[in-house]
């Protein structure tokens, strides 16, 4: 009898806190599941990593691209606003999503973020510290959270973290953005809608390789 095995991101984000909000059985399937890390180093540039896949375990995107900033929590925040770029032209704002991410304060934002925006006067339960030189990208972030009907966060260690390999040596994972895009969606009855029976448009290759942003956010503005 053949074996059977969850899909990776679906699995993590299932046996993973969500900081902020509660993580009951029946809210575990995302419609799509975002796994990204950002890496820094003081003597060479660093790195973003972006894996997505649907709750069937299908692959939407890869990414592992070099990266130039100023610390970690730059690249963190960066990681997830290329993450969600990637995903948001790929996805209806219908979609369920789930986030991983192996940085604790970034994923206790996120959820913040989602709580202030059930509430009557969004503003998040408990205080958002946001650190420096990532408000742009914070920015951005809140903007694809808004875009979506239900997301929340997933904190993971690093070494579970199937984008961390991608983040710290883009050198040698290059070739996987060279992979054909794919617009999957996940349907219903457990299988996989193909992209003829609805998809959705690529970002611009040409915004996923800019040196100063990752595109498609919410433009900087104070």
């Amino acid at each position: 009898m053949a074996a059977y095995r969850r899909p990776v991101l679906r699995n993590l984000f299932d046996e993973s806190p969500t900081p902020h909000i509660a993580h009951p059985p029946h809210t575990h399937c995302r419609d799509f599941y975002v796994a990204t890390d950002g890496s820094y180093r003081a003597d060479s540039d660093g790195g973003l990593g972006v894996v997505i896949e649907t709750r069937d375990g299908e692959r939407v995107a890869r990414l592992s691209l070099p990266d130039a900033v100023p610390n970690n929590n730059v690249a963190e925040y960066r990681a997830l606003h290329l993450g969600l770029d990637v995903l948001a032209a790929r996805a209806p704002r219908t979609a369920r999503v789930g986030i991983l991410v192996d940085h604790d304060d970034l994923a206790a934002n996120v959820n913040r973020a989602i709580l202030a925006g059930r509430g009557p006067d969004a503003r998040p339960p408990h205080p958002v510290s946001i650190p420096g030189r990532t408000a742009h990208h914070w920015r951005g972030i809140r903007a694809r959270i808004a875009g979506f009907d239900e997301l929340r966060a997933a904190r993971i260690d690093s070494g579970e973290n199937p984008a961390h390999a991608l983040a710290n040596a883009p050198d040698q994972y290059e070739h996987v953005n060279r992979e054909a895009d794919r617009c999957v969606l996940p349907r219903s009855d457990g299988r996989v809608r193909s992209p003829a029976e609805g998809s959705y448009p690529p970002p611009s290759r040409a915004d996923r390789n800019r040196p100063d942003g990752v595109g498609g956010g919410e433009p900087a503005s104070d």
